[in-house]
């Protein structure tokens, strides 16, 4: 009721926030072109997805052929497979509320089959996408602008694989590269898996969490000028709070090391 006799929140740790900001500016060098500069942000609408999509294993192609030209990679480039799940590790069935799921110490789903993986073979990017996913093109579109990431990071050999955050640093390419919105809305399976940011006690994720997510779109805000941006309307609510804490933050204190206007690369180790 009286948000504006409290202080600006950050909604990420300091550790989250040095890392986001950090590799903001070194995505800045590595893509020009971006939502920060000239490229638009994906929204669900018919602006970016004219065509009705039913599930179906062509519509799908389709798709992902549309997000392959979003994302900047060449169709041509990529193989595209599906796979059938997993059903993962089940420890014991319960009849009122049926399987239930391997959970860590904090009672979190600890993931079982990944949603998609990447790799490359024979100057081709490879990647396999789980088939239930087909069904659900909120997590679709997120999975495959996640693994057209690892095409763009990973397969131009921006990066050297298995980095201690190369699926931190593919979210976040994910968003710097148009799917902002899509990656928000539909997080990978975060809560259950943490170590720690070197040389601190602050937790992290192996995937991008709501805060970090609404971080980042904090300083597209931010960088446009505007506190409550056209966009906002398509943030769900799992990322809406952290949106706003993070864009009055920004607003109120501009503490951040990725300032508007930046356009410069950075020397960030690989």
């Amino acid at each position: 009721m009286f948000d504006w006799l409290s202080k600006p929140y950050c909604p990420v740790d300091p550790s989250a926030k040095d890392w986001i900001e950090r590799h903001l500016k070194w995505l800045s060098g590595q893509f020009p072109s971006n939502i920060f500069t000239d490229r638009p942000l994906v929204t669900p609408t018919e602006e970016f997805f004219p065509e009705p999509y039913e599930p179906s294993y062509e519509a799908a192609k389709a798709l992902f052929a549309r997000i392959c030209r979003f994302m900047g990679v060449s169709e041509d480039r990529v193989a595209l497979k599906f796979e059938k799940e997993d059903p993962g590790p089940i420890l014991m069935w319960d009849g009122s509320r049926g399987p239930l799921l391997l959970v860590n110490n904090n009672g979190d789903y600890v993931p079982g089959q990944p949603a998609g993986t990447y790799s490359s073979s024979w100057h081709k990017h490879v990647i396999s996408l789980t088939t239930g996913q087909i069904y659900h093109p909120g997590d679709l579109v997120p999975t495959m602008a996640h693994e057209l990431a690892h095409a763009r990071l990973r397969g131009e050999r921006r990066i050297r694989p298995n980095r201690f955050d190369e699926e931190l640093l593919t979210d976040l390419a994910s968003c710097f590269l148009g799917f902002a919105i899509f990656m928000a809305n539909s997080p990978r399976a975060w809560k259950s898996q943490f170590t720690k940011w070197p040389g601190t006690q602050f937790n992290k994720p192996e995937y991008m969490s709501p805060p970090m997510f609404g971080y980042v779109l904090g300083h597209l805000a931010w960088h446009q000028g505007k506190r409550k941006p056209s966009w906002k309307r398509y943030l769900g609510p799992q990322v809406i709070g952290d949106f706003k804490d993070a864009t009055r933050y920004l607003f109120e204190t501009e503490d951040s090391s990725f300032q508007p206007g930046w356009g410069g690369g950075s020397n960030l180790q690989r």
